[in-house]
């Protein structure tokens, strides 16, 4: 890969990206996938259209997309772990690699049973984060599949539930704020055990005695821009049907729908946490109420 902190090479990097191939996978886990860490606790069923990630003490579980992409629009149905999930966390993010590395997280932290699941989101930039919100969810995730969204395009990341947009990262680039625009990423899913943090901040630890715990992925679909590609094409403008993530922002119900969440749900906002920045909050938290 070439070395895009070079700033002769970055317009090349760029113009590549529109050269690459969009790839519409509404896959099978056999041939879309690798998987990451936990053996036999990652299982793939019904033909490959089926993934369950197991956490026992020993082990959690997860697995990652073949593909890098660079830009894209990336869907999973999703079952969380029902029951006492206390200590455990559900993911589904991107991500690059290294100690720079760029990240777009959705973690799902467990509960003691009866609790509201809480969704942890987060934008890695340069391997640095502390861009954290925190929501409740309007339903019970661990009774039924509901659909998980990340949007990644160059004026936005979007983040969907059920498509109710819950979290907008602008790209402010020209005002100096930093946007993963620079390296490309995998789709990665695990479940992993974290009771030193997870739940109500590491004072209720995980009751192994209901191990294991079982998370389930279903319709994984990647409409996105693999990287790298010089055969294909990914066109910048006039997205066909199927490909309107390349310019997604959100409109007036979109905004709507988002003021709803931030109103009803929303339990934690890096962009109000005037205890962390007592002097000045982050320049993107100036730029828009919409983050």
């Amino acid at each position: 890969m070439p070395d895009m902190s070079s700033p002769r090479l970055f317009p090349i990097v760029l113009l590549s990206l529109f050269l690459c191939l969009v790839s519409a996978t509404a896959g099978n886990f056999y041939q879309d996938i690798d998987v990451l860490f936990g053996d036999w606790r990652t299982q793939i069923l019904q033909g490959g259209e089926l993934i369950t990630l197991s956490l026992d003490k020993a082990s959690g579980a997860g697995f990652r997309s073949k593909n890098e992409y660079l830009y894209g629009r990336f869907d999973m149905r999703m079952k969380l772990v029902g029951g006492d999930s206390a200590g455990t966390v559900t993911t589904f993010y991107m991500s690059s690699q290294g100690p720079t590395h760029n990240e777009i997280d959705l973690e799902f932290l467990g509960n003691s049973s009866g609790d509201p699941y809480v969704v942890h989101t987060n934008v890695i930039l340069q391997g640095k984060g502390g861009k954290e919100q925190e929501f409740y969810l309007w339903f019970d995730p661990t009774k039924d599949f509901h659909l998980y969204s990340i949007v990644w395009n160059p004026k936005n990341i979007i983040l969907l539930v059920d498509e109710v947009p819950i979290r907008v990262y602008r790209n402010w680039g020209t005002k100096g704020v930093r946007y993963p625009s620079d390296q490309p990423m995998k789709m990665y899913a695990t479940l992993w055990d974290a009771e030193d943090w997870a739940t109500q901040g590491g004072r209720v630890k995980t009751d192994w005695s209901k191990a294991p715990f079982i998370a389930s992925y279903k319709g994984y679909n990647a409409s996105a821009c693999v990287w790298p590609s010089s055969s294909s094409n990914c066109p910048s403008s006039s997205p066909t049907p199927g490909n309107e993530w390349q310019s997604q922002t959100l409109g007036v119900k979109g905004r709507n729908m988002l003021r709803w969440v931030q109103k009803k749900y929303m339990i934690y906002n890096y962009c109000t946490d005037f205890k962390r920045y007592p002097r000045r909050l982050p320049r993107e938290c100036r730029k828009s109420r919409f983050l």
